[in-house]
Parts: C-alpha cells; structure tokens; sequence
C-alpha cells in the first residue's frame, strides 16, 4: 500500500515536542558513543599536564621561625619591677608589624626586590634545560636572539627608570671583556655599560640609572631585566607573605614565601627577620628610655620629700615625745600607704601608655579612671585621718609622709637602675628560632597533582564537550529517534562493516574486479540489516504502482551507493531480475564499486547517444544488471526530469522484476525531487552520528511539495559496539551462519538466514 506522508503537525503552544525522553541512561550512551573523543581529549590534557609539569615554571618555598615570648619570660629584672613598662602583644599583633611597611618596605629597599634580573631563556624549554646543565650555554638558536640554555648568572645593584618604564622588560645582551648593551623598544638607540660602572641616561620622562654588580655568560648571551614599582611589590608581597602561629597559643610564628627565585627568597625571608627584631629591640630601647627620663626627674623629687619628712617628724618628736597610734590609726596608716603605692604604680602604667596610645585611647581612658578612683580613696583615708584626735593626725600624717617617700625613692632608684641595664643590655621579648635556608626542590608543580588535576580536566572538558557537540548538531542516533520526530517507519538498520572499510580503500586504489560486500563477504554482520530491508520491502511493493524504488539521502556520506549496491545484489541473490542505475551523475561511484567503465551510462543513453544495450552492464553478479551514471552532463536536472527519463523508466520496468535508482542526495540536487513522481517505492537513507534531523525533515517537506513522500527509512552505519545501539535489541554478531553457508553469489543461491525478516 502507497501511503502517503504528511508531516506531524505542531504541538500546541507551549507545549513540548514530542522526542525520546533525556535521562541518566542517554547521557552514558552520549559518553560511550563518543569514547574516543573523549579520550583524545583527555590524552591532550595529559600531555600538557606533562608538559607543564616537566617545562613549567618552578616555585619554591622557605619559612623563619620567630618566637615572641611573655613579658615575665624575656623582660629583664627592669620590667619586673616596673609593672607597665612592657606590655605583652598578642601574636596576631607581631604578624601585623611584621608585614608593616616599616619592616616589609625597608626588607624590599635593601634585597631590591623591585629589581627583577633573570637570564634570556629559550622559551618552552630554556628553564628545564638550565636546570640540567653545569656550563655556560652558546647563546642564540638556530642564529636568533640571545637565548641562553646553561648556568648563567647575572646581579644588579641599582636600577632606576623613569616611571613610563616601570614593569617594561629591558634585554641585556653580554659583550666581551665585561661589557654589555641596553636595548629596549622605547629607547632610540641602544646604551652601552660595563659592569661595576654606573650606567646613566637620559631618556623621555627622566634618566635611567643602571649599575651592574658582575654576570657570568658568553658574549651574545642576553638577560631580562624590570624595574617594578616598589610599592606594588609590597603590596604583592603583604598579600603572598604567610604569617601563622604554629600551634595553639605558642608564641612562635611561621613566616613563610614562595616565588621562582631561591636565592632572592632566603634574602628576603632573613632580612624581614632581622629587621622585625631589630625594631622590637629599638621598641624595648625606646620605652627604656622614657622611663628612664621620667626616673630622672622624679628621684631629686622624692629625695627631697624624703628628707624633709624625716626632719619634720623629728623636731615634732622631739617637742610631743613618742605618741602611741591606736587601731583606727595605725589602719588608715596602712590604707594610706597602700592607695599610694597603687597610684604611682598606675602613673606609671599611664606614662608608658601614652609614649604608644592617644589619651582618647580606650585603654588610657580606663587606666585614667583608675587613678581617678584611687584619688577619691585617698581621699577618703586622709579624711578619716583628720577626724582623728590632733596629736595622732600630726603622728600619722609624718609617719605616711616619711614611709611612702622611702618606698617610692627606692623603688624608683632601683628601677632607674634596672632601667640603664635593659638600655645597654638591649633585649627584646622576640627572637629568630630557624632562619630562612636555601631551599632544593620546588613545591609547585608537582607532576602527581599536575596529572591527576589534568586527568580530571580532560575527562570533564572531553564529556561537556560530547554532551555539547550532541546538543548542539542534532544528529540521528537511534531509529526511535527518526520515528519520533519525523513520522516516518525506520524499515532497516545497517551495522558498521569492518570489511567495508577494506573494500573502498581498494575503491580509492583502483583495483580493478567487483568490490560489493554481498558478493565477496556476505557473512558480514552489516548484511543482516541489507537482507531485512529486501524483506520489508516484498511487502511495501505489493501495494506500489510499480517496481521501481529510488534510494536516496538528504545530504552526502549517509552511504546510499553501499546499501544500494548491496541491496540490489540481494535482491538479484533472491532470483529477481534486478535493475540496478547510478542517477547520481554528478559523482556517481556505482562504476567503481562494480568495477565497470564510466564513459557510457545512464547520461548517454537519456541523450541518445548510446543504446540500451551499450550503456547497459549485463550480469554483473547472477541476474543482476547495472546502468552506471556515465559522462556529467550539462544540466543534470532537465536531463533526469524530461520525458525521455520517464519513457526510459517504463521500458525498464517492463523488462526487469526490480529497477533500484541510487539517486543523488535530495538536498543538493533538484533532479531528486522530480523523479520521485515516477517511482513506486521511496525511500530515504541516514547515517548514525551524522545524518541531521532537520536535513532529513527538510528533505521530507520537498517532497511533499510534489505530492510525493517517502515510504521508509534506512538508518545505516550503527556501530554495534557502542552502548546505544547495542542495547536497542537488533544484536549483532550474536548470531552468525558459518562462511561456508555463504557459498559465493555467481554459483548457487544463499539460504536465508531465520532470523532475516526479524
């Protein structure tokens, strides 16, 4: 029965088409059916990850250790005596000094790390090289620049540009006998120096100052020298310099860098170290000083109190006689002394915190407090006392006077004395445990994480890069596929044929002889597909107009020259007499594959210059004729679209069981599209992976612009190895017929396989 097809209509708005449903499974079959690019993809981020971590960059790492101690640990006899003169800081407090401009700004100033010298490298694999060698390199490659492979070395003591040629790249090239030469683009011409002579010049926007210590390199070798800004390297340097605390309230800090420079990484590390306690002893110093001066002009002070005291409570002993204190008074004596004892201590806490803090400072305006409650209390006591019988206030007022001013002019003398032994001995509460060493091998990269991060990469970047390809080009896949978006029956699926590929590279060769898989390997797994197909269509035919089918393809490469070839054989197999014609006079290949001329054939015999009989390839395989496509015409269209064409197909059709048209892809020639009126049977050819769904709808619609539709589909090139269509049940390979069983197609007929009409 001829049905005709019409597309599907359109879903209603908003509504999903209708297509196979996604799930966890059609992404796997998407993985697997892409294996392979999948795993060139992966092998690619392989190789870089292996180039990266045998060519790339190297960085190293060091660290110092620094101990800040308690104030009672590393504070001399001075600071015990004298409460306040040195304050514990808490460690987060030191790691924020030590990446202070004071320390970090002068630890740049005098490694010059703004100063960046390195030798020309060849790139790619310069450095990997240099790290191998032990001699100087012939500079250049292949007679080009200064590149250098080998030990070479290179210091700059001073190197000032104007700031226009901040972080630009300077080449110095090495001459003969300690001379060298300055090029850079900007610069007119280039400067000659020499080493360990100033180098100055001026230039737009102000002078270039280069003093070069010494370099060890053949003459032509070059080395790359930037000056940055010295304030974005600190900045650089606060970011990338790591401060931590090993362990949980230890005092010791962890102070460590990493950069590509060894050497200039120790210098830095101990010279942050040094500077950090030389400042933490300047500080230590400083407050001693302070004290010290605050001592010096107090001691005359109390001395003098102290004396007069004494002689006052002497003459009024001697006038009165000794006066015996009573309980009340001897306790506001006690009370008085010790609220005076607390109030200079607190003076003196104030005194070192005003030398570090503001007096709206939180910390001073709590210790002012202090003073001022001490104060009231005194206060108190001394008002106590002069309710106090006259004799005993005079008594214990002197007593007060002479015994607070004993105290405080000791204390004092022997903190001053304390004092001059912290300033000379000048001892701070931080010290350097483990100093920076130089160190041997890099922390970055490290070829096992460099291969497992590229591994992951490449797996990840090869599946979204198959899951893209998918969703992007909607290809055929799976005969369900076909059926859902276009409507039409799928009549055949046409596995992959690994003796195929043999077959048309003997094709591309020219070897002469028939070259049709169901002539030469007709156990071929891809057959079983061919020999359905010949089934469904003893059926289709019985209800068509006539016996011609034309096979054809949207778009070129699907394969229909194979399936036609090999269809037409079996059918010639199953002892019809078949007709087989090459339409495709564009590029029609049947010649090739059959193994027959090409200058007579179907474009001769619609022109008249050749007769059925010439152009006509009789018994090529048992009862199996073939029209090959002949010379190209002039306009191929009009030739296979006028009536010549049709009155050669009836006398054709009268003549043969079966006529089987190989008609050239519908989208690209128009002739297609109108020989489809005259054939019974049509069908349309796509290729798994490669075949669009769009392409076949199209092809589809330009046939129903002429009343015409295709019966079916042949979904051909399935690769039964991969998960998608191996699963789809058609099985293949599982069940084969001995070669033997498969004598050759000129002696006796094949017997069909049971299960050929599954």
């Amino acid at each position: 029965m001829n049905a005709r097809w019409y597309p599907p209509l359109p879903a209603p708005q908003g509504a999903e088409p209708d297509r196979p449903r996604s799930g966890p499974r059609e992404y796997i079959d998407i993985l697997l059916d892409h294996r392979w690019l999948i795993a060139a993809i992966t092998a690619a981020a392989l190789l870089v990850g292996a180039c990266y971590a045998l060519f790339g960059p190297r960085v190293y790492e060091a660290n110092v250790l620094i101990q800040v101690e308690d104030a009672d640990r590393s504070s001399t006899p001075a600071d015990a005596a004298v409460n306040g003169v040195s304050v514990k800081t808490p460690t987060s407090g030191e790691a924020e000094i030590l990446k202070s401009r004071m320390v970090l700004g002068q630890a740049i100033e005098n490694t010059r790390l703004f100063i960046e010298a390195q030798p020309h490298y060849l790139p790619l694999v310069g450095d990997f090289i240099a790290r191998h060698s032990t001699e100087l390199s012939s500079p250049g490659f292949l007679g080009l620049g200064g590149w250098v492979t080998g030990t070479e070395r290179i210091a700059v003591a001073q190197m000032d540009v104007p700031p226009a040629f901040e972080g630009k790249r300077f080449l110095l090239t090495a001459g003969e006998n300690g001379s060298y030469t300055l090029t850079h683009p900007d610069l007119a011409t280039p400067l000659q120096g020499r080493v360990g002579v100033p180098l100055e010049a001026s230039v737009p926007g102000g002078a270039i100052r280069l003093l070069v210590g010494s370099f060890e390199a053949r003459p032509g070798g070059a080395f790359e020298l930037t000056r940055r800004s010295r304030q974005l390297v600190l900045l650089e340097l606060q970011n990338d310099l790591r401060v931590i605390e090993k362990g949980k309230q230890s005092g010791v800090m962890d102070v460590s860098w990493q950069t590509g420079n060894r050497t200039q990484l120790t210098d830095l590390l101990n010279e942050v170290s040094r500077l950090y306690v030389r400042q933490n002893i300047d500080q230590k110093t400083a407050q001693a000083e302070r004290t010290l001066d605050f001592l010096g002009t107090e001691l005359p002070k109390f001395r003098q109190q102290l004396e007069q005291s004494e002689e006052v409570y002497n003459q009024y002993r001697n006038q009165n006689g000794t006066i015996s204190l009573d309980d009340e008074a001897r306790n506001a004596l006690a009370q008085n002394l010790d609220l005076q004892s607390k109030l200079f201590d607190a003076r003196l806490k104030r005194l070192d915190l005003t030398s570090r803090f503001t007096a709206q400072h939180p910390v001073v305006m709590t210790l002012d407090a202090q003073i001022a409650s001490l104060r009231r209390e005194l206060g108190a006591v001394d008002s106590r006392i002069r309710r106090m019988p006259m004799l005993q206030q005079n008594s214990v007022r002197m007593q007060r006077d002479i015994k607070v001013n004993t105290d405080l002019y000791a204390s004092l003398l022997n903190s001053s004395l304390q004092m001059r032994l912290a300033r000379e001995g000048r001892i701070g509460n931080v010290r350097v445990l483990d100093p920076a060493l130089l160190p041997e091998k890099p922390v970055r990269p490290k070829a096992a994480i460099v291969m497992a991060l590229a591994l992951v990469a490449g797996l990840f970047l090869g599946a979204a890069t198959a899951i893209l390809r998918k969703t992007l080009k909607r290809t055929v896949a799976s005969p369900e596929e076909i059926e859902a978006h276009t409507g039409l029956d799928v009549y055949s699926t046409i596995a992959l044929s690994l003796q195929q590929a043999r077959l048309d590279r003997a094709i591309r060769q020219g070897k002469p002889g028939v070259k049709v898989l169901a002539a030469l390997h007709p156990e071929d797994a891809a057959l079983e597909g061919v020999r359905r197909l010949r089934t469904t269509l003893r059926f289709t035919m019985l209800g068509a107009p006539n016996n011609r089918i034309l096979l054809t393809s949207a778009t070129p490469g699907a394969g229909k020259t194979f399936v036609s070839a090999n269809l037409a054989a079996m059918l010639a197999a199953s002892g019809k007499r078949v007709l087989l014609i090459d339409a495709d006079v564009r590029r029609g290949s049947l010649a090739a594959q059959f193994g027959l001329a090409h200058d007579k054939g179907l474009a001769e015999l619609i022109a008249g210059s050749a007769t059925l009989s010439q152009a006509t390839h009789a018994q090529v395989l048992p009862h199996l004729d073939v029209i090959t496509s002949g010379t190209l015409p002039q306009d191929p269209a009009t030739a296979l679209a006028g009536d010549a064409f049709t009155q050669l197909l009836a006398t054709l059709s009268a003549r043969y069981d079966i006529v089987l048209i190989d008609a050239p892809p519908i989208l690209w020639a128009t002739e297609t599209v109108a020989m489809a009126s005259a054939m019974g049977t049509l069908l349309l050819l796509a290729r798994a992976g490669e075949s669009q769904l769009g392409d076949l709808l199209e092809s589809a619609k330009r046939l129903a612009h002429v009343g015409a539709s295709f019966h079916g589909v042949v979904l051909n090139g399935l690769d039964a190895r991969q998960q998608r269509y191996g699963s789809y049940g058609y099985g293949y390979g599982v069940y084969r017929v001995p070669p033997q069983a498969y004598p050759a197609l000129g002696h006796t007929r094949r017997p069909e396989p049971e299960h050929a009409a599954s």
